[in-house]
C-alpha cells in the first residue's frame, strides 16, 4: 500500500544517514507507528542522537533537543507565565512554551534530571498534557519523546523511577557497528555538507494514515492469550531458572504495549494479521525494561535480554 511504501521509504531514508543500526531504526519505527516513547541506551558515540535527527530531517515534525541536567527546572521544558507588555504598554501575562512542545523530542541523558523534572516529562509522556500555572495544555497530535542515557555513567545521574520507566513502548540498546560499516561510515561523513538533505518528507497525515491501518491489523484471541501468557511468565514464572532470576515481573501496560508493538511489526511486514512471530521480534525491546532481575540474576551476571530469550523459549507457542 502507498501509506506503508511512504514508511518503508522514511526507514530506508534512515538508514543511509546512521549506517550498521538496521535493527534499532526498525524498532524506532515500530514504536513510532505504535504512537509509544523510546529509551535509547548505549555508551557514548553510537549514533542516538544522530539517528533521531535523521528521523525527524525525513519526517515533517518539528524536532526539540533538550540536555537534561542536574540543575533543570520544570519549566524549562514545559514553560512558564511570562510578564509581557501589550502594543498599548500594558502588562499581561502570556504562556511561553518551552521545548517540549514539538513533535520528535530528543531527551538526552534523560537520567540526570531531578525529580521534579521527571514528574512533568512522565505527565506529558502519559497523558499528553502539561499543566502550568494551573492550566492543562494539551501536546501536538504527532508527540513521541525518544530519550537517551549512558549505562556505565553514574556521578551525577538519578535513577529513572519504576512508573516512567513503564510509560517507554520500548527500550532500545545500541551497539558497536560491525567492522564493514563503520568502514562506510566514515565515507559517509566525506561527503560534502548538504549531501544528505532530506528529497522528501513524510507528512503527519500520511503517519497518521499508517497508524489506523496499523490499529485495524487483526489480533486473534490465540495471540492475545500468547501474550498475556508471556507476561504472566515473567510475575509466576514456571520455570525455576525464570523464577531464581526475576524478582518483580511486567505490568498489564506490558501486554499492551507488546499487543501494540506486534501489530506494527505485522503491518511493516505487510501482513493483515499479528502473529506470534511478530510478538517474539518485538518481545526483547517492549520487555527488556520492565523486568526487576533479582540479586542472584545480577550477581551471575544474567542480562534482560538472556531472561528474555528464556522466557520465549519456555512458554508455549500457539499453533
Amino acid at each position: 500500500m502507498a501509506n506503508r511504501d511512504g514508511i518503508l521509504a522514511l526507514e530506508w531514508a534512515v538508514s543511509q544517514a546512521v549506517i550498521g543500526q538496521a535493527e534499532v531504526i526498525r524498532e524506532i519505527i515500530v514504536a513510532l507507528l505504535a504512537d509509544g516513547h523510546v529509551l535509547l541506551e548505549s555508551l557514548p558515540g553510537l549514533a542516538k542522537t544522530r539517528t533521531v535527527k535523521a528521523l525527524a530531517a525525513h519526517l515533517a515534525a518539528e524536532m526539540r533537543r533538550i540536555q537534561f541536567t542536574p540543575d533543570l527546572l520544570p519549566s524549562d521544558i514545559t514553560g512558564a507565565d511570562v510578564l509581557q507588555q501589550d502594543a498599548d504598554g500594558r502588562n499581561q501575562v502570556a504562556f511561553q512554551p518551552g521545548p517540549l512542545f514539538g513533535n520528535l523530542i530528543l531527551a538526552d541523558e534523560v537520567n540526570r534530571a531531578p525529580a521534579k523534572v521527571q514528574s512533568a516529562l512522565l505527565e506529558a509522556m502519559e497523558e499528553r498534557q502539561i499543566t502550568v500555572g494551573g492550566t492543562t495544555r494539551a501536546m501536538p497530535s504527532l508527540f513521541m519523546v525518544l530519550a537517551t542515557q549512558n549505562p556505565i555513567e553514574q556521578e551525577g545521574t538519578y535513577p529513572l523511577p519504576e512508573a516512567q520507566m513503564d510509560r517507554f513502548l520500548m527500550k532500545i540498546c545500541l551497539d558497536y557497528p560491525a567492522a564493514d560499516d563503520e568502514v562506510a561510515m566514515l565515507g559517509l561523513l566525506r561527503q560534502p555538507a548538504g549531501a544528505q538533505e532530506a528529497a522528501t518528507r513524510l507528512s503527519q497525515d500520511e503517519l497518521f494514515a499508517c497508524r489506523a491501518e496499523v490499529a485495524a491489523i487483526h489480533v486473534s484471541a490465540a495471540v492475545d492469550r500468547y501474550i498475556v501468557d508471556l507476561v504472566n511468565a515473567t510475575r509466576k514464572p514456571g520455570d525455576s531458572e525464570l523464577a531464581r532470576w526475576i524478582q518483580v515481573g511486567a505490568s498489564p501496560r506490558g501486554a499492551i504495549a507488546l499487543d501494540k508493538a506486534a501489530r506494527a511489526h505485522a503491518w511493516l511486514s505487510a501482513a493483515d494479521f499479528s502473529s506470534p512471530d511478530d510478538v517474539r521480534a518485538v518481545a526483547h525491546a517492549v520487555l527488556r525494561h520492565r523486568l526487576h532481575l533479582s540479586y542472584d540474576a545480577v550477581a551471575d551476571g544474567v542480562t534482560p535480554d538472556a531472561v528474555i530469550d528464556r522466557l520465549l523459549d519456555t512458554v508455549a507457542v500457539p499453533a
